[in-house]
């Protein structure tokens, strides 16, 4: 059953995509990135409130308990996490096409694979290894391809953000391991949901307020909304298939990461993205080498 819960947030997160693309054309990111954070935590605070006042019952499938300390704490740092890499995603999808960016966010599990390596000093399988250099290998033709629209990997600067992102996804991704076999998800998810304001509004009246007049001019729509709202389906899919007993964290990240088909097909029909064939080829052989780190992982 975990599967098909990870299968549902893997389409709910390639329609975030795609949509956040549509809204940060010509628009500036911070003050969208804070109205979907904002829309996000309104979400659950409804709930948080009926959990506190008892009319939410403990045991409910949406009961929020209260939390230590520590336990807002750990939320906390998962909002400047999970913060910090859309900060990095919005300005590179801003900037870049989404048939760039979804490549390069396309290799989040095999950093989350190594990062899990280092820290629980396992060793690489030979299918495992072979998955990486496929990866690293088609990654290197994704350069090659995105040269031929003018985009230098090594001196564009949201190629590094795009990539930083990736690699802070990845350690999200490890952190919600520890999280989620520690503490309850529901908790987790909402509070990190509602932190994420007061980490995102300093960024929206020190860093774009002061600027706004010079900067593009912000554009309300309500797609930003649906950008919050499809997030928080997203995860909470997620996370409840990674509560399952007996649910893989590596088939649900290559689940999860399967979102960059929905998103790359959204690239090339609404967006009118060039060069389909060879980024599609090296999407493709990414995506190969993502699913052999995760049979490797399996067979481990």
């Amino acid at each position: 059953m975990w599967v098909f819960y990870g299968l549902f947030s893997t389409i709910f997160l390639g329609f975030y995509d795609a949509i956040r693309k549509k809204v940060l054309n010509n628009n500036p990111v911070i003050p969208v990135l804070f109205l979907a954070s904002l829309t996000g935590a309104l979400i659950f605070l409804p709930f948080i409130i009926f959990s506190h006042t008892g009319v939410i019952h403990q045991g409910a499938f949406l009961y929020i308990p209260p939390g230590s300390p520590k336990e807002h704490l750990l939320a906390l740092y998962k909002s400047m996490l999970v913060g910090s890499s859309w900060f990095l995603a919005y300005n590179a999808l801003s900037r870049l096409p989404l048939t760039i960016v979804v490549p390069i966010r396309s290799t989040g599990p095999m950093w989350t694979l190594i990062g899990a390596m280092l820290i629980y000093t396992e060793r690489f399988t030979a299918v495992q290894w072979f998955g990486i250099v496929t990866v690293l290998g088609f990654f290197y033709y994704f350069i090659l391809a995105g040269r031929k629209e003018g985009i230098d990997f090594f001196r564009n600067k949201w190629i590094f953000t795009a990539i930083g992102a990736t690699l802070l996804g990845a350690a999200s991704s490890l952190y919600d391991k520890f999280l989620f076999s520690h503490y309850d998800r529901v908790f987790i998810q909402a509070w990190y949901s509602v932190y994420m304001v007061p980490v995102l509004l300093p960024f929206v009246f020190f860093v774009w307020y002061p600027r706004s007049k010079a900067l593009t001019v912000f554009s309300w729509n309500v797609f930003i909304h649906l950008i919050g709202i499809l997030l928080v389906v997203s995860d909470f899919l997620y996370f409840y298939a990674l509560s399952y007993n007996g649910s893989s964290i590596a088939v649900l990240s290559i689940l999860r990461r399967s979102s960059v088909i929905i998103s790359f097909i959204s690239g090339a029909v609404f967006f009118g993205e060039r060069n389909l064939k060879h980024k599609g080829l090296a999407l493709t052989g990414i995506f190969i080498g993502i699913v052999l780190i995760v049979l490797g992982t399996l067979a481990g």
